[in-house]
């Protein structure tokens, strides 16, 4: 009988085989249905394989090692707790967009641009997390990176999507070369690049601190941590929405998975500090995520400037579990790191909900302004019952999932007044108020993206005509939206099944929820706090029931009919409603000047004038004007500059090539 690594690998290597036979049948009419199909049963038996090593030893270790890759090395692959779940995180993901795929992708005007890579992509996600050495795990990133940037160019014609391939292209590149300098640093003089060396090997506390900045730029820049998430709102909207799903939803948890390997296991003990960068660059990621969400028109740019803040809530958790490690403060650590992973596997369920969603709104109108959408509940009433399901769940509301791992959160921050070092104690409550007003203003933007999207009337000939999606559209929004209230109403069995997890990373774990009754979860003691998802979700069925009977049956049964109110007119236009962006004007007047330079124009015609009033807004990303810009030009002024030796003569030529050798030449001399 195979063992466990053999068998994930076999199915790594069909994924790559299905994307050959991509290649092969070209623009074959049967192609779309055999690759979607051949990467769901792929992803569904790596799903069964880990769930069965799961049950069986969920703290086993199994090892694989093949003779490619550096001859001296080869290629080590591992399974433990930790792979194991983002496998689960991955896999869940790719069957449910490969079954998004199978109705979707019959809408693809270039399915050969999107079909060979969509399996390499996934073989890439999965190598990442079976990686057992630097070498490996590098090359796997790489290829994680290059499949997924051709998928943003699948519709390179379209507008602004090849400046969203080069971006990603380019932070992609800087994501690795930063990978590249950590691994090498903790593999050390001897070529240690083994994992299991690795984390024998000692690592001096500067040592420690330039691989955790290097991990946060390299791992962060995949995930979109602020400042290094610019890429993401251009490459998210680029991509088809099924691949969308798979960078929102899987790739970025693939980042932070890459960042808790090194951070929690290779590179031992952490020290206090380290858990406050994380905190603070968690905290200042999800506000800055959400408030961008928050002023988007474009749907699937909302969505991925909401991505932004679910990483923020992540390294919150992940960076309040370093703190309470570091203080040897172990089940705080595992109730942090728990939330952190909790979430991780709840943004992979509402996010690719969303992204699902959208992708069917795209289907059905064409149009991913919200602006030009609207009444969408009459015409696409499946699809806009579990676009509400997610837009609740990402919205941290109960029963669904995401208010568990966020409630989650904001226990472990409770538990800050124990720290004892006092940067914490002022950090941990500043960057739980950022936590708060980032969740508050996640549900005030999910209200304007459902409203304006789903509610009041049609904004126009696009929006009027929509018909509801395919049947395997709708099958896998419905899966999602069931996981997210089954994670939601049932977290304990999550929570015990996350406990191998911070077992093997901190040796603790929360207490076990298998044992405290009705379904309660209890983070530390029943005398501190407890939640019930069953009880929540009962009362809320009960209610809305009882309700539902009161109105149509104890209320009168007589007819009013009068007219809707609009200002005082009777007759509303589709034009007097809300549209996204009057919907956050109050919020971009209290954070506009300050996060985005806003800036409002208006040009308002002299009285008795027939021309029409303008309104123009114009809102800045700082990190780029900050950050990017400046390099960017540099860039192009240094290769201005540079271009005048293209036109030297050969003696000029042999002159250059003379100085450099001189050159490197006094450098070994003086190094040696």
């Amino acid at each position: 009988m195979m063992e466990t690594p053999a068998i994930l690998l076999s199915c790594v290597a069909g994924l790559l085989a299905t994307a050959a036979v991509a290649v092969a049948a070209g623009r074959s009419a049967a192609a779309t249905r055999v690759v979607y199909c051949a990467t769901l049963a792929i992803s569904l038996l790596i799903l069964g394989t880990v769930a069965r090593h799961l049950l069986a030893d969920a703290s086993a270790i199994s090892r694989l090692v093949l003779p490619v890759g550096l001859p001296w090395l080869g290629a080590h692959f591992r399974l433990d707790a930790l792979s194991a779940f983002f496998l689960v995180v991955v896999n869940l993901g790719a069957a449910g967009a490969s079954l998004y795929g199978l109705g979707y992708g019959r809408h693809e005007t270039a399915p050969h641009r999107i079909l060979p890579f969509l399996p390499a992509f996934l073989a890439g996600m999965n190598l990442v997390v079976l990686a057992d050495d630097a070498f490996t795990f590098l090359l796997s990133w790489e290829f994680m990176s290059l499949a997924s940037w051709a998928l943003v160019l699948a519709h390179h014609r379209a507008e602004d999507n090849q400046r969203a391939g080069y971006v990603y292209l380019v932070m992609a590149s800087f994501g690795t070369l930063t990978l590249l300098l950590a691994f090498g640093l903790m593999s050390g003089a001897e070529g240690g690049y083994a994992f299991d060396a690795i984390r024998a090997a000692g690592h001096p506390p500067l040592l420690a601190a330039l691989v955790l900045g290097l991990m946060l730029a390299g791992a962060g820049s995949k995930a979109g941590l602020v400042p290094l998430h610019v890429w993401l709102p251009l490459a998210h909207p680029a991509a088809p929405s099924h691949v969308s799903a798979l960078m929102s939803g899987v790739m970025t948890k693939v980042a932070v998975y890459a960042f808790i390997r090194v951070a929690f296991d290779l590179l031992g003990a952490p020290a206090w500090w380290m858990g406050m960068v994380v905190l603070v660059l968690g905290g200042l990621t999800a506000t800055v995520g959400i408030l961008h969400a928050m002023m988007e028109k474009d749907l699937k740019r909302l969505l991925a400037y909401s991505s932004i803040e679910n990483i923020g809530v992540i390294f919150v958790g992940l960076g309040l579990a370093l703190a309470f490690h570091a203080n040897a403060m172990e089940q705080p650590a595992a109730l942090a790191l728990t939330a952190a992973l909790f979430h991780v596997l709840n943004h992979s369920f509402f996010k690719s909900l969303l992204f699902f969603g959208a992708g069917a709104v795209l289907t059905a109108t064409g149009e991913r302004d919200m602006e030009k959408l609207g009444g969408l509940i009459h015409r696409m009433p499946f699809t806009s019952a579990v676009f509400l399901v997610g837009c609740v769940a990402i919205s941290a509301l109960p029963p669904f999932n995401g208010f568990v791992s966020e409630w989650l959160a904001f226990q472990a921050i409770l538990q800050s007044p124990q720290l004892p070092q006092w940067g914490l104690k002022i950090i941990v409550p500043a960057v739980g108020g950022l936590l708060a007003l980032s969740a508050a203003l996640a549900a005030a933007c999910f209200v304007k993206a459902y409203g304006v999207t789903f509610l009041g009337r049609p904004r126009g000939d696009a929006a009027a005509d929509a018909t509801e999606v395919d049947r395997y559209s709708r099958a896998a929004m419905a899966i999602l939206a069931l996981f997210c209230l089954l994670a939601g109403v049932l977290p304990g069995r999550v929570i015990d099944g996350l406990a191998p997890v911070t077992q093997t990373l901190l040796s603790a774990r929360m207490p076990a929820q298998a044992e405290v009754g009705w379904q309660s979860i209890v983070p530390i003691a029943a005398a501190h706090s407890s939640y019930n998802g069953l009880l929540v979700f009962t009362f809320i069925a009960v209610s809305a029931a009882l309700a539902a009977f009161a109105v149509h049956h104890l209320a009168s049964r007589r007819v009013r009919r009068a007219p809707a109110w609009g200002c005082g007119f009777p007759a509303t236009p589709a034009v007097t409603q809300y549209t996204a962006s009057s919907f956050a004007q109050p919020i971009r007047r209290v954070f506009g000047a300050m996060v985005f330079r806003a800036r409002e124009t208006v040009d308002m015609p002299e009285p008795g004038s027939m021309r029409p009033a303008r309104f123009t807004l114009r809102l800045r990303d700082l990190a780029w004007d900050g950050i990017y810009a400046p390099i960017a030009a540099g860039v192009g002024l240094a290769a201005t500059r540079l271009n005048v030796l293209q036109f030297l003569t050969i003696r000029r030529y042999l002159t250059l090539v003379f100085l450099a050798l001189v050159s490197l030449l006094l450098v070994l001399a003086i190094w040696s």
